[in-house]
């Protein structure tokens, strides 16, 4: 990747949000989950997540997590996806660790 500048990075829109709500997404072509997320008074949206190899869903509600919240809703079987989870691969791209803050922070908050 090439160098981006800082006001490239300023477009790009990441949150702290906690999920509220996580199932099974059967309809997914990779196994995945939809998670509901709450962006405090940025609202509450929904995501398509690729966690499931390392998370269950029950384990997930409660979590804080890091979100992409300005791109473009994103139509997944019959899921509409409105923002992007943050995760990192670890030894393939099955397996995903959400980014998440190492303490309790407001819901909505920017990240920077």
């Amino acid at each position: 990747m090439g160098e981006i500048t800082y006001a490239d990075f300023e477009k790009v829109e990441m949150r702290v949000g906690r999920i509220i709500k996580a199932e099974e997404f059967p309809k997914a072509r990779k196994p995945a989950y939809k998670l509901v997320i709450d962006f405090g008074e940025h609202g509450v949206r929904r995501s398509s997540a690729q966690i499931t190899k390392l998370y269950s869903c029950d384990e997930l509600v409660g979590k804080l997590v890091i979100a992409v919240t300005n791109f473009p809703p994103r139509q997944i079987a019959d899921f509409l996806s409105e923002v992007l989870v943050l995760g990192v691969p670890l030894s393939d791209e099955s397996e995903v660790a959400l980014i998440q803050p190492d303490r309790e922070v407001p819901l909505g908050q920017r990240v920077f």
